[in-house]
């Protein structure tokens, strides 16, 4: 069911378009975190380890071919704001068919180096292997990981944000019964937890295809999914790959990080891939918002509604506000009941680790709040030189303190917790006098 966005009320509209965002990034985080858990339960801190450092090489191709998906989002949003539904159709197919082109590409070469790129993130050999065959059994599976963002994005472009929570429930269902079954019943430890991610994602993308076929007009363009448009290409291109690098650069900020935390040992590694995880549930629902925002940014904006825009800018921060204080409050008091979920009952030093980083951690969520709001603004808008500059600025700021208070000046784990902090003051410093210049250009 799509849906239009330049009329009706404003809250409303983001609240409903957002609420099954949340909900379905929350699904998608959950069978992500039980890969954490399951293994970490069974299998012990160093498999859980192993898991930690392919992750965030996973994160950064995953979100690239994401950030492709939602730089063509954009231009459909548009597209389906203006009412250009046949240019509209001719955006799906191009990017479709390019985006098919490049995820089989970059699935053969990832398989094949993965080995040199764990060497290069000074991985411990005694882990590295696990790591590897992980990460190629994930890899495998890049194809449905693809398509299911495309369609994904396709039908948030068009207001239908429902559709994939469904689809992400029932893949982290399988997920997490993958899971039990590879890890715990037949005992094939790190690449049985491999295995049962790729197939739930198989398993959804499926039922994303048939659920397309029989209730979404729209999108199914028959003889029409053969039409390859160069020159939307290149536009799609153009808005994909800044997008998809600005999802990059968080990635590549994280896994910098992550060659401090190597080093340090392998609590160091556990307590470091479980933050992580928690970092990623309480800042996901975040971005959510500042994801409706840009598709309401982008119908609005291809209606011509620039009034409409404001208001819904401001909306957003509402929400932000709201769900900001809730999760800071979550995290700061169930700090060692959260860390207990991820390691077994003999680690106690991993806990202590984890308490050290979410106490600190917490307040600074309204950090996040901010920068992501401003994001979801001017990706609507189309400026999505912006996100990528400041993003940049924010991982770089990230990095080099980690590396500044943990590797040169020893500090504990809670540095980490200081190093977020300044990768958002570096990247608030540049958004605010952007969107303040944008506002008094529009006036």
């Amino acid at each position: 069911m799509t849906k239009d966005m330049t009329e009706g009320p404003i809250i409303p509209q983001l609240t409903k378009f957002t609420i099954p965002l949340i909900l379905g990034n929350l699904f998608q985080l959950t069978y992500n975190a039980a890969d954490s858990v399951i293994v970490g339960k069974f299998l012990g801190d160093d498999a859980l380890a192993a898991v930690g450092t392919a992750g965030p090489i996973m994160n950064m191709v995953i979100l690239f071919i994401s950030g492709m998906c939602m730089g063509a989002g954009i231009l459909m949003s548009s597209y389906y704001g203006a009412k250009r539904y046949n240019r509209l159709e001719r955006q799906i197919s191009t990017a479709m068919i390019g985006g098919l082109i490049f995820s089989a590409i970059i699935a053969i070469l990832l398989i094949l180096f993965a080995h040199p790129i764990l060497e290069l993130l000074q991985v411990p050999a005694d882990i590295i292997d696990s790591a590897k065959g992980y990460l190629r059994i994930i890899f495998l599976g890049l194809i449905f990981t693809f398509v299911y963002n495309f369609f994904s994005n396709t039908l948030r472009a068009l207001g239908d944000s429902k559709v994939p929570l469904y689809f992400l429930i029932i893949s982290a269902c399988l997920n997490v019964a993958g899971d039990l079954f590879f890890v715990v019943v037949l005992n094939w430890g790190v690449p049985g937890s491999a295995l049962a991610t790729v197939l739930s994602e198989m398993l959804c993308c499926l039922c994303c295809l048939i659920y397309i076929k029989r209730k979404v007009p729209l999108l199914c363009l028959g003889n029409k999914w053969k039409i390859f448009d160069p020159s939307l290409l290149w536009k799609t291109f153009s808005y994909g790959i800044t997008s998809a690098l600005q999802q990059m650069c968080v990635q590549l900020g994280k896994i910098c990080v992550q060659t401090v935390v190597n080093v340090q040992g392998v609590e160091f590694i556990a307590a470091f891939t479980a933050i992580n995880r928690v970092d990623d549930f309480a800042m996901t629902p975040q971005q959510n918002i500042a994801h409706a925002s840009t598709t309401f940014m982008a119908q609005n904006r291809g209606a011509g509604k620039i009034e409409r825009m404001k208001k819904g800018f401001f909306s957003s921060i509402l929400l932000q506000a709201i769900y900001t204080a809730v999760i800071a409050a979550v995290t700061f008091f169930f700090s060692r009941q959260i860390m207990e979920l991820f390691v077994g009952e003999n680690s106690e030093e991993v806990v202590s680790l984890g308490i050290s980083y979410l106490v600190l951690i917490a307040p600074m969520y309204v950090m996040p709040a901010a920068t992501n709001i401003i994001q979801g603004y001017f990706r609507g808008l189309g400026d999505l030189k912006v996100t990528l500059i400041s993003t940049i600025l924010n991982m770089s700021a990230r990095f080099f303190t980690a590396w500044l208070m943990i590797h040169v000046m020893h500090g504990g784990f809670d540095r980490l917790a200081w190093a977020n902090f300044f990768g958002w003051v570096a990247m608030l410093a540049f958004q605010i006098p952007m969107i303040t210049y944008r506002w008094k250009k529009v006036k």
